[in-house]
């Protein structure tokens, strides 16, 4: 970090840890009016703040108001433009882009109060994402260097082995992760049946060391999300990346109608969907706003909302795209707050191009979860000392697995259900006969 970067950090770092600090203890200061001040005192002759002596102030008016005025202002009605944190299905995609467009500290104040009405104020989610399987995907996604169609510093890989990826899982558990990831570069399951189950034994395993567990393996079918939640799965990525309208400027093998069954396939099999975007694909405000009103009319809001950065990757066609600015970071997470009340939102690919503070902001606004050790998929993220220091010089610590409401009922799931995390596991092992038959995908 270079030092101007260390020093801005330091210098920031006091005045938004007060105001972490006070935002938590539900109390803000009062703006003081100076209406009731006489035109004699300097400070109302000249417009400016100065310090005034409570017995130069003459004694307040008794202030008379009338039964019409009282009932009036009594069953006056909060505007429905402002949000109260209730959990909504019936936005309007107008009023999503009002939000988007208010003040931004306005914005930024009204979801940090939101967020505190549902969410611990001092806790952050940390996530650990395992590549399983890079490279080699047919999809045409305009932002990743695993398409098969570009070529790019990414190698198309077999599938993990199984206690490879165990001895990862246990690593991000000694360092403080509660949700593993596991993602692999697939357009769809599809009929990789060996393959398949041997994802679905990765998941029992890492389910039974009492974490959470998260997969992201392209279009599944309701049998495979069936078959994904009995081995343990407590939730699946699939994400929408950008607003409908937009969406076939990103990529063209495959539909947003497609991602959306796949999401309701998900749903309906018991398994909390994780669903968010990428900002920085070229995209307008309007796209923004349209992905977080996309998300918002699903039957039940995503139980996450990753929020992605582009990093811009060599070979990729949107190599040349301009990084997305810190304020429309910080607007897209304040706006996804007010109108996903519940959600966790998620600071996912791209997270170390901001710094420290600029992280913090986004912690304030209504971010409650982090990406933490090695790397993503493919593109850097910040390692698990380096976060969980940061997060203690704001005040903040790590949640435990199964904490946020909406992933607790997940937490006694899969104990009932022993026979068939054996079963799985059993079916597993008998279809791999030799290491080489592993490795096949």
């Amino acid at each position: 970090m270079s030092l101007l970067r260390q020093t801005c950090t330091r210098g920031l770092a006091k005045p938004l840890t007060a105001a972490l600090a006070l935002s938590s203890a539900g109390s803000v200061p009062p703006i003081p009016s100076q209406s009731h001040l006489p035109a004699s005192l300097p400070s109302a002759r000249r417009g400016r703040a100065t310090a005034v002596d409570p017995a130069d102030l003459p004694p307040s008016a008794p202030t008379t108001t009338s039964p019409l005025s009282a009932s009036a202002a009594s069953s006056k009605k909060p505007s429905p433009t402002v949000p109260d944190g209730t959990i909504r299905h019936n936005w309007k995609r107008s009023e999503v882009q009002a939000l988007y467009d208010s003040p931004l500290l306005e914005l930024v104040f009204r979801s940090a109060s939101v967020h505190r009405a549902h969410h611990p104020q001092n806790r952050i989610q940390l996530c650990t994402l395992m590549n399983i399987k890079e490279g080699g995907c047919s999809e045409d996604c305009g932002y990743c260097s695993q398409s098969s169609k570009y070529t790019t510093d990414s190698t198309a890989s077999r599938l993990e082995d199984v206690e490879t990826v165990l001895k990862e899982a246990r690593k991000a558990k000694a360092n403080g992760s509660t949700r593993f990831c596991m993602g692999a570069a697939w357009r769809e399951v599809g009929g990789r049946k060996r393959g398949f189950n041997r994802i679905l034994e990765m998941v029992s395993e890492i389910r039974g060391m009492g974490m959470e567990v998260c997969t992201t393996l392209g279009m599944l079918t309701p049998e495979q999300a069936r078959q994904l939640k009995n081995a343990g799965l407590t939730a699946y990525n699939h994400n929408l990346d950008t607003s409908r309208e937009y969406y076939g400027k990103v990529v063209t093998t495959r539909t947003y109608d497609d991602r959306i069954s796949t999401i309701a396939n998900v749903r309906e099999a018991g398994i909390s969907v994780c669903s968010g975007g990428i900002l920085g694909l070229g995209e307008g405000q309007e796209d923004r706003v349209g992905l977080i009103w996309e998300m918002s009319c699903l039957p039940e809001h995503p139980e996450s909302f990753p929020v992605n950065a582009l990093v811009a990757i060599p070979g990729t066609p949107m190599e040349g795209n301009e990084p997305i600015s810190f304020q429309d970071m910080l607007r897209t997470i304040a706006t996804a707050r007010l109108v996903l009340p519940g959600s966790i939102i998620r600071l996912a690919a791209g997270r170390h191009l901001f710094t420290e503070s600029e992280q913090a902001m986004c912690f304030l606004a209504g971010a409650n979860a982090i990406f933490t050790g090695h790397k993503m998929l493919t593109t850097p993220t910040t390692g698990w000392d380096e976060d969980k220091e940061m997060l203690s010089r704001w005040g903040l610590r790590g949640m435990q697995s199964f904490e946020d409401k909406v992933m607790a009922p997940h937490a006694s799931a899969v104990e009932n259900q022993p026979e068939i995390e054996e079963a799985i596991v059993n079916k597993s092992r008998s279809s791999s006969q030799s290491q080489e038959a592993l490795k096949q995908v």
